[in-house]
């Protein structure tokens, strides 16, 4: 029996990939197992801020339309490049165990992010980082990069910068975790939803490749991000917005799942937050709650002016 597996092609894709095929392996060892590299929209345009591409879609769309024809049997993706709505006839299978959720600086000389001087330039991907960083340290220059892990890794000294934020996971999968200055305290910079989990897609209906994708899966993982893109979903966010969410299961309790929500100005102006406990059991239902929580504190109106996501009723 054959499988073939769906991977972009970038180093972090395929540390991915291959993390999902030898665990199949390893489970069914007569099983022939494929990774086929699929080039997106998003490696073609390496150099162009997503912003002006579009959504999370970008890293995504020809990897799914392999899917929904049948050349491949499953895609592994980064669960937080992973739109919360995705294309009909597609589900996710399985979702792995969490890495490191937090996100990181790479600096010159090893500098905490405190101590990095009036002005100095740091470089980030995402507005959601920006936009939470650039509220506690408003007197730093953040500027926009793009590329894979390890090219942004490169850019630090390439491009004169003085540090570059990014996710831990990525960095550590790769074996770069000693490029690590800091690891940045959620309490300042909450991650993305799904940040650190792998999401493993499949076709709607297709048995064989269901019940084969289940030793992928962990149980607490799932219902944590579940919880996180529940709420992204809600707040109708992508890559346009800046919103950050983070759930795990209560130490005190395991039958308890709290979450942390944030949405955010671009510029880091404003920062709504919102935390709220709920059962491990309803994950959906928490999400919804703390995003219902952020607009009735103001995020509606910072979603609003984004252009980029609208709220509805309907959610709550």
């Amino acid at each position: 029996m054959k499988v073939v597996i769906g991977s972009r092609g970038s180093a972090l894709a395929l540390w991915q990939a291959n993390w999902a095929k030898r665990k199949l392996a390893s489970a069914y060892p007569d099983l022939s197992i494929v990774i086929e590299v699929i080039k997106t929209e998003g490696d073609r345009l390496s150099e162009t801020p997503v912003s002006q591409i579009g959504g999370k879609e970008v890293w995504t769309k020809e990897i799914e339309h392999a899917l929904l024809s049948g050349s491949i049997d499953l895609a592994v993706h980064s669960l937080k490049d992973l739109p919360t709505r995705l294309p009909e006839g597609l589900i996710l299978g399985a979702i792995s165990a969490r890495e490191d959720v937090r996100d990181v600086l790479v600096s010159k000389n090893n500098q905490m992010f405190w101590d990095l001087p009036e002005g100095a330039t740091v470089a980030t991907s995402s507005l959601r980082r920006q936009a939470q960083l650039k509220h506690v340290r408003p007197d730093l220059n953040f500027v926009a990069i793009r590329g894979n892990v390890d090219t942004r890794v490169k850019k630090l000294e390439t491009e004169n910068l003085d540090g570059i934020i990014l996710a831990a996971a990525g960095l550590k999968r790769l074996g770069l975790g000693d490029r690590i200055a800091e690891f940045i305290d959620p309490e300042i910079c909450l991650p993305a939803p799904g940040q650190a989990a792998l999401g493993i897609e499949i076709r709607e209906g297709d048995e064989r490749t269901t019940d084969l994708v289940r030793v992928l899966n962990c149980a607490e993982t799932q219902q944590a991000v579940t919880a996180e893109r529940a709420m992204l979903a809600a707040l109708g966010g992508d890559c346009g917005v800046p919103i950050g969410g983070y759930a795990a299961v209560d130490k005190a309790s395991i039958d308890v799942l709290l979450l942390s929500g944030v949405v955010a100005t671009p510029d880091g102006r404003q920062v709504i937050s919102q935390r709220i406990e709920g059962q491990v059991s309803s994950p959906e239902q928490l999400g919804m709650r703390v995003a219902k929580g952020l607009i009735e504190q103001g995020a509606g109106e910072i979603l609003d002016r984004s252009h980029t996501g609208r709220h509805s009723d309907a959610f709550f």
